[in-house]
């Protein structure tokens, strides 16, 4: 069972009932509250109100740390504070007090988090290492007053295994004297290769690389990306990070960068590049590039609801899983989506791995944990045995609102074949998310999914994502929360998420094929329980 804090769920519940001073909370009001329409039954959400990027994420003593943009006094963008999360397995949290307020050098923008092992910034007490935030400060005054240094890189540190916080007296660590305005979102890890902490940051178009010794001072040491990758937006939140080649003994650098808008079906979205790092200079591998014509980026997640994601720090070697979370909304609408108590959730939590596939250097993404979580699942259902589909669909009889769907297709015998999963419900109302062959792409329907009338940029469009593998096996893994689907497909290579809000929740799960005919080798489907009771 987890559990609410306290003055979480009372402010909630306060919230709910429109009064000022509410009686203690019941369990049973805190569990309500995670079966409002929409809500998110084994994704991370907020108790309450505003909540975007995940920030300062670390591993420390058997926890995994969740911090997020959040704004406590409203369910739109405000005063950015880091609300504050931890967990044992990445699916079950424990909601804790926000960690950092905006203070008089401004509101606290996106960062990251790291153990310091050596105490090379001086922070630790009694032999026990500290933890440092390191994060944007954001000047609301020196921005409306047309300045651009009105952003910063500053400092915050914990001896308490992250339930309180310390802001550092010299702060800003990284001041704006450029100026740039677009000037934020740091993200820090220790390189072992060079000695030395190394920090990565969004400045306009390109990012900023920084080294330094104690966390406390820094030099500039180079940029990347004004030439690189796509710019239809802001970039922000980058991670640089070094990463095994699966199957090979080599290592190539890795560097995520959000972009907004310009995403490849629009809005806010995450590309990435691979190459290497000699303690100064990121350098592009040379076989890297888009695979798909007309594109400037690699994509990281083709669907529209997956932003901002950035990657935990301090996971133990003898784990060695390069753990990713992204904020699953799209700033297109991400104010505006019918929910009201709360919005937004993260996606999944993900293990990445660097591939070498004929296109190149590639990213492949996989749910975290869960295959093995079995106390998470009511059943294993094997799905219906071998079978050919041409024109029909098959009801599977599983529930639609918390599943994990497991599917292997041929399409040896028609390479044209259209065929996936369709989600529906007694008002009519159907989701989409399958292969067109004749395109050679996954594609993402959910125009006909529910309530989209409160954006016009929600749901005009199916989106799609550019198949990597050539193999004749399409392989799927599915999963279905109460208001969204992620797409793992081809062990990885291509992947997509995406929002819908049915007008009651889907019940019925089919597998299609509209044209062509498809082979349906099988597969294992897992209804899910809710992490909330």
């Amino acid at each position: 069972m987890q559990h609410i804090s306290f003055f979480f769920a009372l402010g909630l519940v306060a919230l709910l009932a429109g009064c000022q001073s509410p009686a203690p909370p019941t369990a049973a009001d805190v569990y309500a509250a995670y079966e409002e329409p929409h809500r998110s039954q084994f994704h991370f959400t907020p108790p309450a109100q505003w909540m975007n990027d995940p920030n300062g994420m670390f591993f420390y003593e058997g926890e995994y740390h969740l911090f997020y943009q959040h704004y406590p006094d409203s369910n739109v963008w405000g005063p950015m504070h880091w609300g504050h999360a931890v967990s044992t397995d990445m699916h079950h949290w424990e909601h804790l007090p926000i960690a950092l307020y905006p203070d008089s050098l401004g509101y606290i923008f996106s960062g990251s988090a790291v153990v310091d092992w050596k105490n090379t910034s001086g922070f630790g007490q009694g032999g026990q290492p500290p933890i440092v935030a390191i994060f944007t400060h954001h000047n609301m005054d020196g921005e409306k007053a047309g300045r651009k240094d009105f952003q910063y890189q500053s400092i915050a540190y914990s001896t308490d295994k992250g339930r309180t916080w310390t802001k550092y007296a010299g702060n800003p660590v990284i001041p704006n004297t450029v100026p740039i305005k677009d000037f934020r979102d740091p993200k820090v890890i220790w390189d072992d290769a060079s000695e030395q902490w190394v920090m990565v940051f969004a400045a306009n178009n390109h990012v900023k690389i920084w080294g330094s010794p104690d966390l406390k001072s820094w030099t500039h040491l180079s940029d990347f990306g004004g030439e690189w990758g796509s710019h239809g937006g802001v970039w922000e939140c980058p991670d640089l990070f070094p990463m095994p080649v699966v199957g090979t003994s080599d290592t190539r650098w890795v560097l995520l960068l959000s972009i907004n808008p310009g995403g490849p079906n629009g809005g806010s979205a995450t590309q990435y590049f691979v190459g290497d790092f000699d303690g100064k200079t990121f350098t592009l591998d040379p076989t890297f590039a888009p695979s798909v014509a007309n594109e400037k980026a690699v994509w990281l997640d083709y669907g529209r609801d997956n932003y901002a994601g950035v990657t935990w720090s301090d996971v133990p070697k003898a784990d060695g899983r390069r753990l990713f979370m992204g904020w699953m909304s799209n700033w297109d609408y991400a104010q505006v989506v019918p929910t009201q108590a709360w919005r937004s959730a993260m996606t999944l939590p993900r293990v990445l791995e660097l591939k070498q596939q004929p296109q190149g250097y590639r990213l492949a993404a996989m749910p975290a944990g869960m295959l093995d979580i079995h106390a998470r699942r009511t059943q294993d259902t094997n799905v219906p045995p071998k079978q050919l589909l041409a024109g029909e669909s098959v009801a599977l009889g599983l529930p639609a609102n918390a599943l994990q769907l497991s599917l292997g297709f041929s399409t040896y015998m028609d390479t044209t074949a259209n065929f996936g999963v369709e989600l529906t419900n007694s008002k009519g109302q159907r989701y989409r998310i399958g292969y067109d062959g004749i395109k050679k792409s996954f594609y993402s329907d959910r125009t006909k999914a529910g309530n989209h009338g409160f954006s016009d940029k929600f749901a005009p469009a199916i989106h799609w994502a550019p198949r990597q593998s050539a193999d004749g096996n399409v392989e799927m893994v599915l999963v279905f929360d109460v208001s969204s689907a992620e797409l793992f497909a081809d062990g990885g290579t291509t992947v997509m998420t995406d929002l819908f809000f049915p007008d009651e929740v889907f019940t019925e799960v089919r597998v299609y094929c509209d044209k062509g005919r498809v082979d349906m080798e099988g597969g294992q489907a897992f209804p899910l329980k809710s992490v909330w009771k």
